[in-house]
């Protein structure tokens, strides 16, 4: 299909305009290995696969642009001109697209994070929690909750509150009794 394509491009742009049949069937093979060619430089560059087609269509009219249509056959001898040339366009392509696939990965990244929706529902059951501790629990039962949270023990709790750790162990132990049973009303 590209070989095809670009054959057509090739005739509108060849010093043998005049000709009916186009392409010379040398130029058509050459266009067809440069593209298997290019189909394994993107596979091994792990591009996308849908990418693949643009990336050989803008070497081939690189090429079109700084090599001759009768030397394409030699843009894959090794030792050429052409062949250079026709490495210099795989490598800037190559590279502008591995670029904009960075660039893209980022920004979805930035937009779609795969955790947002656990974040919001955690953002969620915490707001729940919150509500429901501030309407339903006293000051300290709220303070020992909010230090237990934060990793402190029931000693040091006691000690920051002036209440002993038996006090504080039964205060935690009644503000999350009063916690479970009001959200599992909810739920």
């Amino acid at each position: 299909m590209m070989a095809m394509v670009l054959g057509t491009a090739l005739s509108a742009l060849s010093p043998s305009v005049g000709r009916a049949e186009g392409p010379s069937p040398t130029t058509l093979r050459a266009v067809a290995d440069l593209s298997r060619y290019c189909t394994v430089c993107w596979r091994n560059a792990r591009l996308p696969a849908d990418h693949w087609n643009d990336c050989t269509q803008e070497v081939l009219c690189r090429l079109l642009q700084r090599v001759p249509t009768d030397a394409w056959d030699r843009a894959l001898k090794a030792e050429s001109d052409e062949h250079r040339e026709f490495v210099r366009a795989i490598d800037a392509v190559k590279k502008r697209t591995q670029r904009r696939k960075k660039w893209s990965s980022q920004a979805l990244e930035l937009v779609a994070d795969r955790q947002d929706g656990q974040r919001v529902r955690l953002a969620d059951e915490r707001a729940a929690v919150d509500q429901a501790a501030s309407d339903l629990l006293t000051q300290r039962q709220q303070s020992i909750l909010k230090l237990s949270f934060e990793g402190w023990s029931v000693q040091e709790i006691g000690t920051k509150l002036s209440l002993s750790p038996e006090r504080v162990s039964d205060e935690k132990y009644k503000a999350i009794r009063k916690l479970r049973s009001h959200l599992s009303d909810r739920a």
